[in-house]
């Protein structure tokens, strides 16, 4: 039988939809979803989220099936807990349906909206704004801004955005996309002023491993609840959210499941992004030179641990004070990326490297020396040739300078600079110790 509210009858039933999300994967539905169904249960409070996936119309037809019900397996390092999480009462498609969408981003019940929608989704130019080439009919900058115009004629009843996505300051950057958007589409100024006032856009921090479910999931979670779940979400046990204090309307109260609200989230952010999501980046693409397919699989080499570690020491310095200890917190990354339950594939963090290495790598590249960032770097580079490029926005530019120059610094210099980064790209002795890694990469050799 499938997993269903039919089949779950001692679920509660699915509360009134008062947050809308766009970003149907999985880390949502192991994040944030969970954390709002622990406090709704806790207050009583109903608090219902509708998930808007942008592409996959798979993802909407599945979790349908299931009267949006979904399975979360724990992935401790000895066992697998598996639980039912009832939090989303509703799934659409951002295009097939743009009417339902727009009506909650209007309705005056929907209070808090959220986002999980990858660094790339934000369609932000290298300086920081939004790119005006591409159309955003479709796009979730263009639905959200579309519905928030919506909503300030309707009688601009206060929202949080929340953004939830890997980016330094990502409230402020959400903010800025919208406000390019409704400039460029003629948006006028009480509407603008409104945004800043009526709106809310509190920066975040989120962290909990979520590899891409792997069909042996469904497995353990039919073994564990009777039921086939044919969209279970696994994830590590550590779970963290920070926020920003920054609100406009009704909110849950997620602190009362252990997420923190804090004045500034950027001792916090800086941290996750230059330590755990740099660390995530340099592991994957050193450990695809390798041969290696798994962060546990880089863990168990004699560089993965020492990698992190030598990477704290050279982060530590750019990091402001007030957040986690840089020592402390590479030894406890060291132990969740050894977690041999979470197979958190190399491939799939080694997607949009363009997208996410700016904001990972480049800003202590800029401010520090540091020997292992530059072998990270080479990594990625080696990872952007024809044979064998991840997935990423600019991909075919990449991969088409490898047949472009023949010299590896010219190459390194080329790469940083279609990545945004030419003052990186003009620093040579930078691009000559990044180039001259490259020959051992080809060969499998990871030297510090």
């Amino acid at each position: 039988m499938l997993l269903s509210r039919a089949t779950m009858t001692d679920l509660a039933p699915p509360a009134a939809p008062r947050i809308l999300h766009f970003g149907l994967g999985a880390f949502h539905r192991a994040h944030q979803a969970v954390w709002t169904e622990a406090v709704a249960a806790r207050t009583g409070e109903p608090w219902g989220i509708v998930a808007v996936a942008p592409r996959s119309r798979d993802t909407v037809a599945a979790l349908r099936a299931q009267d949006h019900l979904y399975s979360v397996i724990t992935k401790n390092p000895d066992h697998a807990a598996v639980r039912v999480c009832g939090a989303l009462s509703g799934a659409l498609h951002l295009a097939d349906d743009a009417a339902e969408v727009a009506r909650l981003l209007t309705a005056t019940e929907t209070t808090v909206v959220t986002l999980t929608i990858t660094e790339k989704g934000y369609f932000r130019t290298p300086d920081g704004h939004l790119d005006l080439q591409t159309d955003h009919g479709s796009t979730v900058v263009g639905a959200l801004t579309r519905g928030l115009r919506a909503r300030h004629a309707a009688g601009g009843a206060p929202l949080t955005v929340i953004s939830c996505d890997n980016m330094a300051a990502n409230g402020a950057a959400l903010h800025g996309v919208v406000r390019d958007l409704a400039i460029a589409t003629g948006a006028p100024d009480d509407f603008l002023t409104w945004l800043g006032t009526g709106v809310a856009w509190p920066s975040t921090v989120v962290d909990r491993i979520v590899p891409a479910t792997v069909a042996g999931d469904r497995d353990v979670a039919e073994a564990a609840l009777g039921l086939r779940d044919e969209m279970p979400v696994a994830a590590e046990p550590y779970r963290m959210w920070v926020i920003e204090d920054t609100f406009a309307a009704d909110r849950p109260r997620w602190e009362l499941d252990g997420a923190l609200i804090v004045p500034d989230v950027t001792p916090y952010q800086l941290t996750k992004l230059r330590l755990l999501n740099g660390a995530h980046s340099a592991l994957a693409y050193l450990g695809a030179a390798a041969g290696l397919t798994t962060i546990a699989d880089t863990m168990d080499t004699e560089w993965g641990p020492r990698l992190v570690r030598r990477l704290a020491a050279e982060v530590g310095p750019t990091l402001p004070a007030g957040g986690p200890d840089p020592a402390e917190y590479a030894d406890s990354l060291v132990d969740r990326f050894g977690n041999p339950g979470i197979r958190h594939s190399l491939r799939q963090i080694a997607t949009d490297g363009s997208r996410k290495l700016p904001e990972r790598w480049f800003g202590v590249l800029r401010a520090t020396g540091a020997p292992i960032l530059e072998l990270a770097l080479a990594g990625w580079v080696h990872a952007t040739r024809p044979d064998a490029a991840a997935p990423d926005p600019l991909g075919a530019d990449l991969a088409h300078s490898w047949g472009i120059y023949r010299d590896l610094s010219d190459l390194v210099a080329a790469q940083l600079r279609l990545a945004g980064a030419p003052d990186l790209a003009d620093r040579t002795e930078l691009v000559n110790s990044v180039a001259a890694r490259l020959p051992a990469l080809r060969d499998g050799r990871i030297e510090f």
